[in-house]
């Protein structure tokens, strides 16, 4: 028997799950997303509305009822094709969740539905590998985020409190409460106008507030906010790291598996070899045979 005949046939392919998955398709919808984006936001002005007011109504409207009809069409497609799995993947949820919203509005006139119709350009991160991964990143970095939080929250804490004790009575619109002191060293951080719009004018009172503000900022802005960067870089890393060692396992696999069926192939083609020495080999002791008797 061939070794050709002895390998099973491989399972045929799913033609509707070949077509959602196909690379024509993932282009189509990401250009879809990103002209339902474009449009959503001229929606915004009324001007350029005007320009495409018809008389069955905007071209604006139609191409956005369109866009989200095209999306509605995928996500359905998709819960047929993959079912209950459809939920186990995040991205597919994530998607669900979005078209979701963007149905809202035609329950009703409510603004804030119609404003979050602009959510279905969020679906970019879905459709494109490298945002995936850098949202990926960002949950993987939350767990370690959250001790920093801590700290950043302590520390906020603290400065306010000295703050308020130290410049609420002389700056009670900056400084007279615990709130308004968190809500004027947030500026701070943020470098937002800190030096002439706070910190200046405090230190025209207080010479010494120098003493207070700059640690506060080194500590806030250059120390605390880097190790948030840092742990995003570092889980950035991790997932690509992740990523090459299961390319490579699979890599590894396939090299594994072809080298199985080579081995096999070559064992096959030995026993042929064999069994046709064997047969020649018969066939000469025969003919010898055949000789000695005549």
């Amino acid at each position: 028997m061939s070794q050709a005949s002895a390998l099973t046939k491989p399972a045929r392919p799913d033609p509707l799950r070949a077509l959602v998955e196909s690379h024509s398709i993932q282009t189509f919808i990401l250009l879809v997303i990103i002209v339902n984006a474009i449009v959503l936001g001229m929606q915004t002005s009324p001007r350029i509305n005007g320009w495409f007011d018809g008389g069955m109504g905007s071209t604006l409207d139609i191409i956005d009822s369109v866009c989200l009809w095209i999306f509605v069409v995928e996500i359905v497609v998709k819960l047929l094709v993959y079912r209950h799995r459809f939920f186990r993947d995040g991205w597919n949820i994530f998607d669900f969740v979005i078209v979701g919203i963007s149905l809202a509005p035609a329950m009703g006139n409510i603004s804030i539905l119609r404003a979050l119709r602009i959510m279905r350009a969020m679906r970019i991160l879905s459709m494109v590998p490298q945002m995936r991964q850098v949202v990926q990143a960002l949950v993987r970095a939350l767990p370690g985020m959250a001790s920093v939080i801590v700290v950043l929250l302590l520390l906020f804490y603290v400065a306010a409190v000295m703050a308020t004790r130290m410049f609420g009575g002389m700056f009670p619109d900056w400084f007279g409460s615990v709130g308004k002191s968190l809500y004027s060293l947030f500026q701070i951080m943020t470098l937002e106008s800190w030096s002439m719009g706070i910190v200046r004018p405090v230190m025209r009172e207080f010479p010494w507030a120098w003493a207070f503000f700059v640690p506060f900022i080194i500590a806030t802005s250059f120390t605390v906010l880097n190790l948030f960067i840092a742990l995003i870089v570092t889980s950035m890393q991790s997932i690509y790291q992740a990523t090459v060692q299961e390319e490579a396992e699979e890599l590894e696999d396939t090299i594994d598996k072809r080298h199985r069926e080579i081995v096999r192939t070559v064992e096959a083609l030995a026993r042929e070899v064999n069994g046709l020495r064997d047969e020649m080999t018969q066939w000469r002791r025969a003919e010898t045979a055949h000789q000695d008797r005549d």
